[in-house]
């Protein structure tokens, strides 16, 4: 659970960011996919993330600061079509730029709606995530507005598709903000990374 959770700001380049040292874990994904709901879920903040009707509002990289121990970071989303090709770029120069040169990040959630079916640009991007060795999870989204069956079958269309480039699939998660569903798993799994010795121990 969640104690605290309060916005840092908006930073339009990675090198004006928070200087602590403290632990980062990301959350990107296609504009529209559910992200500021997700955010608001998990921390359990209504408004803490400004959800929008208008794809692409977020436009800068956003800082939470989580129960004084890390950092929620919001990204902007990738793949937006109604912006220039120009706005495009800048925006991915942004995100690689912060991905690539950020030590204190920890893992990226990348966030994939359950309810179509693979998209070529999620898995491109998390391929690409592979080749600079940087650590993600896959946070699949709306799982309560499609029958359970197309849910399932799209993941495992989805899984399949990885496969055709990867060894193993990442961790993933399936959560609905509507429902509730998915929070406590990612809260665990954030507690994990920062405390692993501590997780090893219980398994022993």
């Amino acid at each position: 659970m969640i104690h605290s959770a309060k916005f840092i700001g908006a930073f339009p380049k990675t090198d004006d960011c928070p200087k602590l040292d403290i632990p980062e874990f990301a959350f990107i994904g296609r504009s529209n996919v559910g992200k500021s709901s997700l955010i608001n879920l998990i921390t359990n903040r209504k408004e803490l993330a400004k959800v929008s009707k208008t794809p692409g509002k977020t436009q800068t990289i956003n800082f939470f600061l989580i129960d004084e121990t890390w950092h929620l970071v919001d990204l902007p989303g990738y793949g937006y079509a109604k912006v220039s090709k120009t706005t495009r770029a800048v925006f991915d120069k942004m995100i690689r730029y912060y991905l690539i040169n950020r030590q204190q990040l920890l893992n990226v959630f990348v966030l994939v709606d359950a309810t179509i079916s693979p998209q070529k640009i999620d898995l491109e991007f998390m391929n690409w995530l592979g080749e600079m060795h940087i650590p993600f999870s896959i946070i699949f989204t709306k799982s309560d507005r499609e029958k359970t069956l197309v849910i399932q079958k799209n993941i495992k269309v989805f899984k399949s598709k990885m496969l055709e480039n990867w060894e193993s699939i990442p961790p993933s998660i399936l959560t609905s903000a509507e429902k509730n569903r998915g929070a406590k798993e990612i809260i665990k799994f954030i507690k994990e990374a920062m405390h692993p010795e501590e997780f090893e121990n219980l398994a022993d």
